[in-house]
């Protein structure tokens, strides 16, 4: 069970292997990319900010929550932060178990878990140049990202 943070581009394709394992049946993932538009407004690029450390517990803690509510035997989440362009990928999430059910389940779980509840800060930029700062499960009314000096 692994959740982190990328500051670089999410490479699928390794991190899927991380995964490979001959009792696993099957196999999971979800990619969330970034669009183009959100809630009628033309997006042309996204920015996340989290404080790693708290957050990376949360997600851990998620993770860890799946593993027991489900019968799976490997899960890995990856989040980007900083400034991402259209189609980049935001997040990264791969299941293994046994049969394919738990790892459906499981995936869609820690999806919409880690979305509920993991403080992650998303900055949508517009095409009309505006900006504005959302908490990534989509809540404009929560500040964003606190900075200290």
């Amino acid at each position: 069970m692994d959740f982190r943070f990328a500051t670089t581009p999410i490479d699928a394709a390794a991190l899927a292997r991380e995964l490979a394992n001959p009792a696993a049946g099957g196999t999971v993932t979800f990619e969330g990319r970034v669009r183009n538009a959100n809630e009628g407004r033309a997006v042309v690029a996204l920015e996340y900010e989290a404080f790693a450390e708290l957050a990376g517990k949360e997600g851990e803690r998620i993770l860890a929550e799946a593993r027991g509510r489900f019968e799976i035997l490997a899960a890995v989440c990856v989040h980007r932060t900083g400034r991402l362009g259209l189609g980049d990928l935001a997040v990264w999430i791969g299941v293994t178990a046994a049969h394919r059910g738990p790892a459906f389940e499981a995936c869609r779980y820690l999806i919409d878990q880690i979305k509920a509840r993991v403080p992650i800060w998303k900055k949508e930029h517009y095409v009309d140049g505006a900006s504005e700062w959302i908490n990534a499960n989509g809540d404009r009314s929560a500040p964003g990202p606190r900075r200290t000096p």
